[in-house]
């Protein structure tokens, strides 16, 4: 199956008693549609993912990015601590395409021995 959606938060890599490493993160994916009445309806669906086959993906998952995944979904159901009922889907992905990465992190800097010129404060010939 393939899904395509947003990531809802960044990735994060979770080390098992095994020493395996998996990559848990969260997308939503929309659908909308028109009803009987006509009424433009959207839909929006959470999925829990999980991605064992490399944790060095996991820097590129950040809240945000468009990514299209392929594996399997399943479904989830458990009692809460508060005693009430809860259900999920999952994703168990076996292969992520990304397709645009989210600009919401400030870039990193790079670091340069030289002091940063302007073009414009270089000495020239010019008498202005």
């Amino acid at each position: 199956m393939n899904i395509i959606g947003r990531l809802t938060r960044d990735a994060e890599v979770r080390t098992l008693s095994n020493k395996k490493q998996v990559v848990n993160f969260s997308i939503a994916t929309n659908d909308n549609y028109r009803n009987k009445q006509g009424e433009r309806i959207e839909q929006t669906t959470f999925f829990d993912c999980s991605y064992w086959i490399t944790s060095k993906v996991a820097e590129l998952l950040t809240k945000g990015t468009l990514v299209e995944l392929m594996g399997r979904v399943y479904t989830r159901a458990w009692i809460g601590k508060d005693g009430e009922a809860h259900a999920g889907l999952n994703f168990h992905t076996s292969k992520i395409k990304i397709h645009s990465i989210s600009k919401t992190k400030p870039e990193k800097e790079t670091t340069s021995k030289e002091p940063k010129s302007n073009q414009n404060d270089k000495d020239d010939d010019l008498p202005f």
